[in-house]
């Protein structure tokens, strides 16, 4: 076969390849609710790892593990990161359920795998086309003491109680109906009047 006509069969694969895999991401439209196919899983992960610089793989924690240190970890987390990782680190939480590519199972194996580097890497950076944001260039949460000490927390995750993940809703963010119902509970503990229930509706028929 000519040189020439092995680069043509060469670039029609190509372009079959690519339209193939368009044909395949986007099976469901552009909807957010689409489960990824097993090829976008492949190369998201494979993306991953290799927009992960180097440098970062070979960082180590500089924050030693305690008691204290997973504590204030775990609020941190659940103030922060439960939003869209679920308390327990699933990523089975409204917000994950809605986003696409849906939030990593941090407690799986492939997340546990990363280097302590890794991770630190990818909160203080984000990941690109995907709802997880850089933590690093935001003001309030980009101490890179946290981010060492949430990575203590992501390797307690597996291991995560039932207990631990009942005390993290109380940090969890709340709106304003949670404060109201919180606010009416606590008076009532301290005496006050039972707020009344809200009147159901009558209809006129």
């Amino acid at each position: 076969m000519k040189r020439g006509n092995i680069i043509l069969l060469l670039a029609v694969l190509a372009v079959g390849l690519v339209i193939a895999a368009a044909v395949s991401i986007l099976h469901g439209g552009l909807s957010a609710r689409a489960t990824p196919t097993a090829l976008e899983v492949f190369l998201a992960r494979n993306v991953r790892h290799l927009a992960l610089p180097s440098g970062a793989r070979t960082m180590t924690n500089p924050i030693a593990d305690s008691a204290e240190v997973q504590q204030e970890a775990m609020k941190h987390f659940a103030d922060h990161c439960a939003f869209c990782h679920a308390n327990d680190g699933s990523g089975d939480s409204p917000v994950g359920k809605g986003l696409y590519p849906k939030p990593p199972d941090l407690r799986a194996a492939r997340t546990q795998k990363l280097t302590d580097g890794e991770l630190f890497w990818i909160i203080q950076n984000g990941v690109r086309f995907t709802g997880m944001p850089a933590f690093g260039v935001v003001s309030d949460h980009g101490d890179a003491e946290d981010t060492w000490k949430l990575v203590r927390f992501i390797r307690h995750l597996p291991q995560l109680s039932t207990q631990e993940q009942i005390e993290m809703e109380r940090y969890n963010p709340k709106g304003p109906e949670d404060r109201e119902e919180e606010k009416d509970e606590q008076d009532f503990l301290n005496g006050g009047p039972p707020h009344p229930s809200p009147k159901t509706p009558h209809h006129h028929h």
